[in-house]
């Protein structure tokens, strides 16, 4: 007897392949069973959607291939995965198989049963290996006991068993969020023996201490991470630890919020306001947003958003009563929050990098044994190079932005695309050899602290030391967790570094933050600028001041040449409800998300008019059905960079104040963006694709 399954392939949306393609198996496969079946020349990785015991009528029964491999080692993807994957893709309007074989580890992909039957028993081996060790030294494993809980944690932990909605734990910086994860996941844990707790986290530099502080807490439970720096190997033993069962705590970033988990009894979303759990590439998803989803999909899952400024949509969302808010207001151990200390640009000497009295307090609290943190959100030398004779730039010949200077190998390097080559002797334009540097990044920074502290040594002699924590200085293997290590063990006095050090760590030591250059957001088009803004000093404030041991008082430094703005007096109370109620009223006024819905419909071609023709045909095809469902489409723009890679990219934004009424005009335009394809305007087209929810506009 045959059967007729239906399969989920990795197909995008805009391709002439449909969502799922009809195979013919000797058995009965179950849905979310994991099978290789033929398309084209190859076989590729496929997912059971459904499995029919009669032949599809609209073809030819004869015409249909064979799968070509059951993975039958591996259980089903369960229902509530797949319905995840179903709701991603028709939020996100993306191919489900898109999503869903995007969301499987890319070495999974290549196996065969029998590689697999081999990968499967080396983890278990590894995995009875480390239970054996645990059982056999029952003191070592002993897990570490928790702190004794403050009043705001326990009445955070009341209000999480008791919740029926999602949760936001609304925590100052160091007031102890964590410790309120780590003892709901005690919690969900000892339900049963197969709870899952699932944690996410915004970037993979905050991983490592997260883990090692799970690892600490649960060590007779399986802990297993899962995010872009692992080797293809190292995901896919994770993935297969958590969709076995055996995991049960996975920590990663937003990638993580697909992972297979059978038995899912919590969420936890730390730092949930970072613009990071938005992906910006394929299928343009929130794993914010999709964990809250996920925990409602869920029976008896929680989710908890955590975050000392969450983001203005979770804000409103708690206002309105739609998310349950516990607040925690204090930190522990009686420790202070940081003061803001404004330094008036204005009244410092002309080209002055640091003011001095920064420098004094930075070298005061050195000789003290305290750290400082300069946050500089710009890495390399120097964001330009200039010729002052003939005006000449370090522009990218690929993009429309300027090649960066990174004078510690002497090289222009755009940011973008990756072309990178040797600084020229001379400018390239007219000979002038006084080239300039324009702006200051994190390597000049460095630089310039370390000249200044190597005059103020301290008293036995020894030189105070400067490191720096960049994307440059941290891409090889173990070199975050050098640094890392460095700043908790007190061997870095100063510590240079892009916003990747601003939130999340814990570094006991500092006790003195400075906001070097900040002010770009303050005017910047974006409307979401102020709040990023905000969050990052707040986040960048937070790392000072967390442990009361350290006597001096913790600062905040913002220099800025706009010490008046209304930004800065609800920064210098820590007063994020006042900021938020006000950026909140004016998004109201301005009619702007959480007010309303937005996509982006944005296309890529060799040329900048090909892309904005496409999308003024694509406006004029549905501007009558945007007309009548309440929708605006406003005309196609150039991005902000223009050009990357030698690709011209043009958006257009759609807005509506009923989001379901902006999903439902965005499932129709598809027919039309389709068609338009095989259009004159479409066909120098490279691609082009919906963001919905987008963050960047």
């Amino acid at each position: 007897m045959s059967f007729w399954p239906t399969v989920i392939l990795a197909t995008p949306a805009h391709s002439q392949v449909g969502q799922a393609l009809s195979y013919r198996s000797e058995q009965a496969l179950p849905v979310g069973a994991l099978v290789r079946v033929p398309l084209g020349k190859r076989d590729t990785l496929g997912v059971i959607l459904s499995c029919l015991d009669t032949a599809p009528t609209d073809i030819d029964a004869a015409a249909i291939k064979p799968i070509s491999t059951h993975l039958s080692q591996l259980p089903p993807l369960g229902h509530a995965w797949l319905d995840l994957v179903r709701f991603a893709a028709r939020y996100y309007q993306r191919g489900v198989g898109e999503v869903a074989l995007a969301a499987l580890p890319p070495e999974l992909k290549k196996l065969d049963p029998t590689q697999l039957a081999r990968r499967l028993t080396r983890n278990e081996k590894g995995r009875l290996a480390r239970e054996g060790a645990v059982t056999a030294e029952p003191l070592a494993s002993e897990a570490a006991e928790p702190a004794e809980a403050t009043m705001a944690q326990k009445d955070a932990l009341d209000g999480i068993r008791g919740a029926d909605k999602p949760i936001l734990l609304f925590g100052v910086t160091g007031s102890g969020k964590t410790e309120v994860y780590l003892q709901a996941a005690a919690e969900c844990l000892a339900k049963d023996d197969t709870t899952q707790v699932l944690v996410l986290v915004p970037e993979i530099n905050l991983t490592p201490q997260l883990e090692a502080r799970f690892f600490e807490r649960f060590q007779a439970h399986t802990v297993v991470a899962i995010h872009s720096g692992l080797t293809p190997a190292q995901r896919l033993q994770s993935w297969l630890s958590a969709h076995m069962g055996h995991a049960r705590i996975v920590l990663g970033t937003r990638m993580a919020i697909f992972a297979s988990l059978p038995s899912l009894g919590l969420i936890v979303v730390d730092e949930e306001h970072d613009p990071s759990y938005k992906s910006q590439e394929g299928a343009r998803y929130s794993a914010r947003d999709l964990a809250i989803y996920r925990a409602h999909a869920t029976p008896h899952c929680r989710v908890i958003l955590g975050s000392a400024t969450p983001s203005l949509e979770t804000w409103h969302a708690a206002m309105q009563g739609r998310y349950a808010r516990f607040d925690m207001p204090d930190r522990i151990g009686d420790a202070a929050m940081p003061t803001l200390r404004l330094v008036d640009m204005q009244r410092q000497p002309k080209q002055t990098v640091l003011a001095q009295p920064l420098l004094d307090a930075i070298i005061a609290r050195a000789h003290l044994g305290e750290q400082s943190l300069l946050l500089l959100n710009r890495r390399g030398y120097a964001p330009v190079l200039s010729c002052g004779a003939c005006a000449w730039k370090s522009d990218c010949p690929n993009c429309s932005a300027f090649r960066v200077f990174h004078k510690i190998d002497r090289s222009l390097r755009c940011h973008h695309c990756g072309f990178a080559e040797r600084v020229p002797p001379a400018c390239p334009s007219c000979g002038n050899v006084d080239i300039q540097t324009v702006g200051r990044g994190t390597e000049q920074l460095e630089e310039l602290v370390a000249n200044v502290l190597a005059a103020a040594p301290h008293s036995d002699g020894r030189a105070l030391r400067v490191g720096r924590l960049d994307a440059d200085t941290s891409k090889g293997k173990g070199q975050l967790d050098a640094h890392l290590a460095a700043m908790h063990s007190g061997d870095i006095d100063v510590l240079v570094g892009t916003q990747m050090v601003a939130k999340g760590h814990d570094f006991r030591r500092i006790t003195l933050v400075a906001a070097i250059n900040p002010d770009g957001a303050l005017f910047a088009s974006d409307f979401r600028a102020p709040e990023r803004m905000f969050s990052l000093l707040m986040q960048a404030g937070g790392r000072a001041g967390r442990a009361a041991a350290f006597g001096s008082r913790p600062e905040l430094w913002v220099q800025t040449w706009h010490p008046t703005h209304a930004l800065f007096a609800a920064l210098r109370a820590h007063d994020y409800p006042t900021f938020a109620s006000q950026e909140l009223a004016e998004r109201q006024a301005a009619n702007l998300p959480p007010f309303a819905a937005q996509a982006l419909l944005r296309a890529d071609a060799k040329t900048q008019a090909a892309a904005q023709a496409f999308l003024t045909s694509a406006r004029q095809r549905g501007q009558a059905a945007a007309e009548q469902a309440g929708i605006d489409i406003y005309p196609a723009v150039p991005l902000t960079i223009a050009r990357i890679a030698n690709v011209e990219r043009a958006q257009m934004l759609v807005e509506c104040t009923n989001r379901a009424a902006l999903q439902r005009f965005i499932q129709q335009w598809q027919a039309d963006l389709h068609a338009l394809r095989h259009t004159p305007e479409g066909k120098p087209i490279i691609r082009w694709a919906i963001d919905v929810d987008p963050l960047a506009i």
